[in-house]
Protein backbone atom coordinates (compact mmCIF):
# COMPACT_ATOMS: atom_id res chain seq x y z
CA UNK A 1 0.00 0.00 0.00
CA UNK A 2 2.72 2.66 1.07
CA UNK A 3 4.91 1.82 -1.90
CA UNK A 4 1.95 2.31 -4.16
CA UNK A 5 1.35 6.01 -3.04
CA UNK A 6 4.90 6.53 -2.97
CA UNK A 7 4.71 5.44 -6.89
CA UNK A 8 1.54 7.68 -7.69
CA UNK A 9 3.69 10.40 -5.84
CA UNK A 10 6.78 9.64 -8.12
CA UNK A 11 5.18 9.21 -11.47
CA UNK A 12 2.64 12.45 -10.46
CA UNK A 13 4.84 14.66 -8.87
CA UNK A 14 7.94 14.68 -10.60
CA UNK A 15 6.35 15.83 -14.24
CA UNK A 16 4.25 18.31 -12.37
CA UNK A 17 7.49 19.69 -10.65
CA UNK A 18 8.72 20.41 -14.24
CA UNK A 19 5.48 21.89 -14.86
CA UNK A 20 5.11 24.34 -12.08
CA UNK A 21 8.53 25.12 -12.19
CA UNK A 22 8.46 25.88 -15.83
CA UNK A 23 5.04 28.06 -15.12
CA UNK A 24 6.48 29.93 -11.79
CA UNK A 25 3.91 28.74 -9.53
CA UNK A 26 3.42 29.95 -6.12
CA UNK A 27 6.51 29.64 -4.45
CA UNK A 28 4.64 27.64 -1.39
CA UNK A 29 2.69 25.29 -3.37
CA UNK A 30 6.13 24.27 -5.56
CA UNK A 31 7.38 23.90 -2.02
CA UNK A 32 5.08 21.19 -0.78
CA UNK A 33 5.03 19.56 -4.35
CA UNK A 34 8.92 19.23 -4.30
CA UNK A 35 9.02 18.69 -0.73
CA UNK A 36 6.79 15.47 -1.24
CA UNK A 37 7.91 14.13 -4.57
CA UNK A 38 11.44 14.38 -2.95
CA UNK A 39 9.95 12.18 0.16
CA UNK A 40 8.01 9.68 -2.78
CA UNK A 41 11.39 9.86 -4.48
CA UNK A 42 13.50 8.99 -1.77
CA UNK A 43 11.52 5.75 -0.90
CA UNK A 44 12.57 4.71 -4.60
CA UNK A 45 16.10 5.08 -3.36
CA UNK A 46 15.70 3.47 -0.16
CA UNK A 47 14.15 0.24 -1.40
CA UNK A 48 16.88 -0.16 -3.84
CA UNK A 49 19.78 0.48 -1.18
CA UNK A 50 17.65 -2.40 0.79
CA UNK A 51 17.53 -4.45 -2.49
CA UNK A 52 21.75 -3.83 -2.67
CA UNK A 53 22.00 -4.60 1.15
CA UNK A 54 20.82 -7.80 1.36
CA UNK A 55 23.57 -8.16 -1.57
CA UNK A 56 25.76 -6.85 0.33
CA UNK A 57 25.25 -7.99 3.78
CA UNK A 58 24.51 -5.86 7.05
CA UNK A 59 27.28 -3.56 7.13
CA UNK A 60 27.72 -2.61 4.00
CA UNK A 61 24.06 -2.87 3.27
CA UNK A 62 24.22 -0.36 6.50
CA UNK A 63 26.95 2.00 4.74
CA UNK A 64 24.88 1.94 1.28
CA UNK A 65 21.75 2.84 2.87
CA UNK A 66 23.32 5.52 4.50
CA UNK A 67 25.29 6.96 1.74
CA UNK A 68 22.40 7.02 -0.24
CA UNK A 69 20.07 8.62 2.65
CA UNK A 70 22.53 11.27 2.58
CA UNK A 71 22.59 11.66 -0.89
CA UNK A 72 19.59 13.45 -1.43
CA UNK A 73 20.79 16.26 1.74
CA UNK A 74 24.47 16.56 -0.19
CA UNK A 75 22.75 17.24 -2.95
CA UNK A 76 19.91 20.09 -1.68
CA UNK A 77 22.59 21.64 1.00
CA UNK A 78 25.53 21.90 -2.53
CA UNK A 79 22.47 24.03 -4.23
CA UNK A 80 22.12 25.74 -1.03
CA UNK A 81 25.96 26.79 -0.52
CA UNK A 82 25.08 28.02 -4.15
CA UNK A 83 22.44 30.41 -3.43
CA UNK A 84 24.66 31.70 -0.26
CA UNK A 85 22.07 30.08 2.16
CA UNK A 86 25.23 29.20 4.38
CA UNK A 87 23.12 29.06 7.23
CA UNK A 88 20.26 26.57 6.32
CA UNK A 89 23.43 24.03 5.43
CA UNK A 90 24.96 24.63 8.77
CA UNK A 91 21.15 23.85 10.05
CA UNK A 92 20.47 21.17 7.95
CA UNK A 93 23.80 19.44 9.28
CA UNK A 94 22.61 19.96 13.17
CA UNK A 95 19.33 18.32 11.68
CA UNK A 96 20.97 15.45 10.22
CA UNK A 97 22.67 14.64 13.78
CA UNK A 98 19.59 15.38 15.93
CA UNK A 99 16.93 13.76 13.37
CA UNK A 100 19.21 10.53 12.88
CA UNK A 101 20.25 10.16 16.39
CA UNK A 102 16.91 11.24 18.35
CA UNK A 103 13.85 10.69 15.56
CA UNK A 104 15.24 8.06 13.20
CA UNK A 105 16.78 5.41 16.46
CA UNK A 106 14.13 6.54 18.44
CA UNK A 107 11.56 5.67 16.21
CA UNK A 108 12.85 2.64 15.34
CA UNK A 109 13.61 1.66 19.41
CA UNK A 110 9.70 2.22 19.16
CA UNK A 111 8.17 0.43 16.30
CA UNK A 112 10.66 -2.62 16.55
CA UNK A 113 10.08 -2.59 20.49
CA UNK A 114 6.32 -2.38 20.26
CA UNK A 115 6.66 -6.13 18.54
CA UNK A 116 9.54 -7.25 20.19
CA UNK A 117 10.51 -7.10 24.42
CA UNK A 118 14.14 -7.16 23.64
CA UNK A 119 16.22 -6.24 20.46
CA UNK A 120 19.68 -7.26 20.51
CA UNK A 121 22.15 -5.18 17.98
CA UNK A 122 26.15 -5.90 17.82
CA UNK A 123 27.53 -4.22 21.60
CA UNK A 124 30.77 -3.92 19.86
CA UNK A 125 29.67 -2.17 16.80
CA UNK A 126 28.01 0.52 19.44
CA UNK A 127 30.85 0.82 21.41
CA UNK A 128 32.80 1.77 18.63
CA UNK A 129 30.51 4.36 16.87
CA UNK A 130 30.49 5.66 20.38
CA UNK A 131 33.93 6.73 20.15
CA UNK A 132 33.66 8.03 16.99
CA UNK A 133 30.20 10.17 17.56
CA UNK A 134 31.73 11.77 20.59
CA UNK A 135 34.86 12.89 18.70
CA UNK A 136 33.24 14.09 15.77
CA UNK A 137 30.52 15.78 17.56
CA UNK A 138 32.46 16.88 20.76
CA UNK A 139 35.70 17.42 19.38
CA UNK A 140 35.38 18.32 15.74
CA UNK A 141 32.33 20.78 16.14
CA UNK A 142 32.83 22.34 19.33
CA UNK A 143 36.70 22.96 19.24
CA UNK A 144 36.43 24.76 16.18
CA UNK A 145 34.02 27.23 18.44
CA UNK A 146 35.81 27.65 21.28
CA UNK A 147 39.53 28.02 19.82
CA UNK A 148 37.77 30.97 16.70
CA UNK A 149 36.44 33.09 19.62
CA UNK A 150 39.19 35.77 19.00
CA UNK A 151 39.89 34.91 15.33
CA UNK A 152 39.20 36.65 12.07
CA UNK A 153 37.23 35.14 9.06
CA UNK A 154 40.62 33.88 7.58
CA UNK A 155 41.95 32.18 10.24
CA UNK A 156 38.85 30.98 11.04
CA UNK A 157 38.16 29.33 7.02
CA UNK A 158 41.42 27.95 7.38
CA UNK A 159 40.85 25.92 11.09
CA UNK A 160 37.73 24.70 9.55
CA UNK A 161 39.67 23.61 6.63
CA UNK A 162 42.33 21.76 8.34
CA UNK A 163 39.81 20.09 10.62
CA UNK A 164 37.46 19.52 7.56
CA UNK A 165 40.88 17.49 5.79
CA UNK A 166 41.49 15.58 9.04
CA UNK A 167 37.53 14.36 9.44
CA UNK A 168 37.42 13.06 6.15
CA UNK A 169 41.15 11.60 6.78
CA UNK A 170 39.64 9.43 9.83
CA UNK A 171 36.35 8.42 8.39
CA UNK A 172 37.98 6.88 5.30
CA UNK A 173 40.12 5.46 7.95
CA UNK A 174 36.70 4.13 10.31
CA UNK A 175 35.77 2.51 7.18
CA UNK A 176 38.88 0.84 6.30
CA UNK A 177 38.99 -0.80 9.85
CA UNK A 178 35.12 -2.10 9.88
CA UNK A 179 35.55 -3.36 6.18
CA UNK A 180 39.09 -4.49 5.98
CA UNK A 181 41.39 -5.27 8.94
CA UNK A 182 38.37 -6.02 11.50
CA UNK A 183 36.19 -7.39 9.24
CA UNK A 184 34.18 -10.20 11.20
CA UNK A 185 36.07 -9.79 13.93
CA UNK A 186 33.50 -8.00 16.01
CA UNK A 187 30.47 -10.26 14.26
CA UNK A 188 27.34 -10.24 16.51
CA UNK A 189 25.57 -13.83 16.49
CA UNK A 190 22.41 -12.46 14.79
CA UNK A 191 23.92 -11.34 11.44
CA UNK A 192 24.46 -14.43 9.85
CA UNK A 193 20.07 -14.76 10.06
CA UNK A 194 19.53 -12.43 6.85
CA UNK A 195 21.74 -14.24 4.24
CA UNK A 196 18.93 -15.98 2.75
CA UNK A 197 16.87 -13.05 2.30
CA UNK A 198 15.68 -12.40 -1.43
CA UNK A 199 16.06 -8.95 -2.30
CA UNK A 200 13.05 -6.73 -4.05
CA UNK A 201 15.53 -5.91 -7.28
CA UNK A 202 17.93 -7.30 -8.96
CA UNK A 203 21.57 -5.69 -8.63
CA UNK A 204 21.01 -4.30 -11.97
CA UNK A 205 17.44 -2.84 -11.26
CA UNK A 206 18.35 -1.23 -8.17
CA UNK A 207 21.63 0.35 -9.53
CA UNK A 208 19.70 2.11 -12.50
CA UNK A 209 16.68 2.60 -9.97
CA UNK A 210 19.00 4.19 -7.46
CA UNK A 211 20.89 6.34 -10.35
CA UNK A 212 17.34 8.03 -12.43
CA UNK A 213 15.68 8.98 -8.11
CA UNK A 214 19.38 10.41 -7.62
CA UNK A 215 18.95 12.92 -10.64
CA UNK A 216 15.71 13.59 -10.23
CA UNK A 217 16.58 14.30 -6.64
CA UNK A 218 18.81 16.56 -7.83
CA UNK A 219 16.84 18.56 -10.15
CA UNK A 220 13.71 19.15 -7.83
CA UNK A 221 16.21 20.35 -4.71
CA UNK A 222 17.89 23.18 -6.45
CA UNK A 223 14.50 24.56 -7.36
CA UNK A 224 13.31 23.69 -3.98
CA UNK A 225 16.12 25.82 -2.54
CA UNK A 226 14.78 28.63 -4.35
CA UNK A 227 11.57 28.75 -2.39
CA UNK A 228 13.25 28.70 1.33
CA UNK A 229 13.20 32.91 1.79
CA UNK A 230 9.52 33.26 0.57
CA UNK A 231 8.32 30.20 3.03
CA UNK A 232 10.19 31.05 5.86
CA UNK A 233 8.78 34.80 5.27
CA UNK A 234 5.67 33.40 5.09
CA UNK A 235 5.30 30.95 7.91
CA UNK A 236 7.63 33.26 10.42
CA UNK A 237 10.06 30.05 10.31
CA UNK A 238 13.66 31.35 11.07
CA UNK A 239 16.14 30.12 9.09
CA UNK A 240 17.56 27.71 11.82
CA UNK A 241 14.07 26.39 12.00
CA UNK A 242 14.05 25.66 8.31
CA UNK A 243 17.49 23.78 8.13
CA UNK A 244 17.02 21.57 11.24
CA UNK A 245 13.49 20.54 10.76
CA UNK A 246 12.33 20.70 7.41
CA UNK A 247 15.24 19.66 5.02
CA UNK A 248 16.57 17.32 7.93
CA UNK A 249 13.90 15.30 7.43
CA UNK A 250 13.09 15.74 3.64
CA UNK A 251 16.53 15.17 2.62
CA UNK A 252 16.31 11.69 5.41
CA UNK A 253 13.69 10.65 4.49
CA UNK A 254 14.95 7.61 2.48
CA UNK A 255 17.00 6.66 6.03
CA UNK A 256 14.06 7.21 8.22
CA UNK A 257 12.04 5.27 6.42
CA UNK A 258 14.62 2.38 5.59
CA UNK A 259 15.87 2.17 9.96
CA UNK A 260 12.27 1.55 10.85
CA UNK A 261 11.54 -0.73 8.52
CA UNK A 262 14.68 -2.84 9.23
CA UNK A 263 13.46 -2.09 13.39
CA UNK A 264 10.05 -3.94 12.43
CA UNK A 265 11.77 -6.94 10.78
CA UNK A 266 14.23 -7.04 13.91
CA UNK A 267 17.22 -6.19 11.84
CA UNK A 268 18.29 -4.09 14.57
CA UNK A 269 22.24 -4.12 13.58
CA UNK A 270 21.34 -2.28 10.00
CA UNK A 271 18.69 -0.05 11.48
CA UNK A 272 21.47 0.67 13.94
CA UNK A 273 24.37 1.17 11.32
CA UNK A 274 21.54 3.59 9.23
CA UNK A 275 20.77 6.05 12.39
CA UNK A 276 24.04 5.85 13.56
CA UNK A 277 26.22 5.10 10.67
CA UNK A 278 24.56 7.92 9.10
CA UNK A 279 25.15 10.50 11.80
CA UNK A 280 28.68 9.51 11.56
CA UNK A 281 28.45 10.15 7.88
CA UNK A 282 27.25 13.66 8.04
CA UNK A 283 29.44 14.78 10.76
CA UNK A 284 32.67 13.33 9.18
CA UNK A 285 32.13 13.35 5.67
CA UNK A 286 29.52 15.67 4.04
CA UNK A 287 29.75 18.13 6.71
CA UNK A 288 33.53 18.76 6.04
CA UNK A 289 32.90 17.86 1.95
CA UNK A 290 30.84 20.86 1.93
CA UNK A 291 33.15 23.39 3.66
CA UNK A 292 35.40 22.16 0.79
CA UNK A 293 32.84 22.53 -1.51
CA UNK A 294 31.81 25.86 -0.60
CA UNK A 295 35.65 27.39 -1.33
CA UNK A 296 34.21 27.27 -4.89
CA UNK A 297 31.23 29.93 -4.13
CA UNK A 298 31.45 33.58 -3.68
CA UNK A 299 30.43 32.51 0.15
CA UNK A 300 32.40 29.84 2.52
CA UNK A 301 31.48 27.84 4.82
CA UNK A 302 33.17 27.57 7.93
CA UNK A 303 32.49 24.96 9.99
CA UNK A 304 31.40 27.03 12.93
CA UNK A 305 27.67 26.40 14.51
CA UNK A 306 25.72 28.38 17.50
CA UNK A 307 25.92 27.27 20.35
CA UNK A 308 22.02 26.09 20.39
CA UNK A 309 22.96 24.28 17.59
CA UNK A 310 26.29 22.59 19.45
CA UNK A 311 24.60 22.05 22.58
CA UNK A 312 21.54 20.37 21.21
CA UNK A 313 24.39 17.91 19.51
CA UNK A 314 26.39 16.91 21.75
CA UNK A 315 22.76 15.76 24.34
CA UNK A 316 21.96 14.17 21.38
CA UNK A 317 25.36 12.11 21.47
CA UNK A 318 25.31 11.91 25.09
CA UNK A 319 21.70 9.89 25.53
CA UNK A 320 22.16 8.03 22.32
CA UNK A 321 25.66 6.66 24.48
CA UNK A 322 23.89 5.97 27.02
CA UNK A 323 21.50 4.19 25.77
CA UNK A 324 22.98 1.95 22.98
CA UNK A 325 26.02 0.73 24.25
CA UNK A 326 24.59 -1.85 26.57
CA UNK A 327 23.46 -3.15 22.59
CA UNK A 328 20.33 -3.80 23.19
CA UNK A 329 17.16 -1.52 23.10
CA UNK A 330 13.47 -1.61 23.77
CA UNK A 331 10.05 0.61 22.83
CA UNK A 332 10.84 3.17 26.11
CA UNK A 333 14.05 4.15 25.41
CA UNK A 334 12.76 4.64 21.65
CA UNK A 335 10.10 7.03 23.29
CA UNK A 336 12.91 8.95 25.73
CA UNK A 337 15.00 9.81 21.92
CA UNK A 338 11.56 10.94 20.43
CA UNK A 339 10.88 13.00 23.71
CA UNK A 340 14.42 14.75 23.29
CA UNK A 341 13.79 15.21 19.70
CA UNK A 342 10.49 16.64 20.29
CA UNK A 343 11.70 19.29 23.06
CA UNK A 344 14.83 20.30 21.01
CA UNK A 345 12.02 21.04 18.26
CA UNK A 346 10.28 23.06 19.87
CA UNK A 347 13.22 25.29 21.09
CA UNK A 348 14.49 25.68 17.59
CA UNK A 349 10.68 26.75 16.79
CA UNK A 350 10.99 29.46 18.92
CA UNK A 351 14.29 31.03 18.40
Amino acid sequence: MTNKIFMLLTFIGVPVSVIGTLMHWPSIILFIIYCLTIIALSSYMGRATESLAIVAGPRIGGLLNATFGNAVELIISVFALKAGLVGVVLASLTGSVLGNLLLVAGLSFFVGGLKYKRQKFNVYDARHNSGLLMFAVMIAFVIPEVFSMDMNDTKKLSLSVGISVILILLYLAALFFKLVTHRGVYQSDNEAQHHNEEPEWGKGRAILVLLLATLAVAYISENLVHTFEFVAESFGWSELFIGIIIVAIVGNAAEHASAVLMAFKNKMDVAVEIAIGSTLQVAMFVAPILVLISLLYEKSMPLLFSWQELIAMVSSVLLMVVISNDGETNWFEGLTLLAAYVIMGIGFYLI
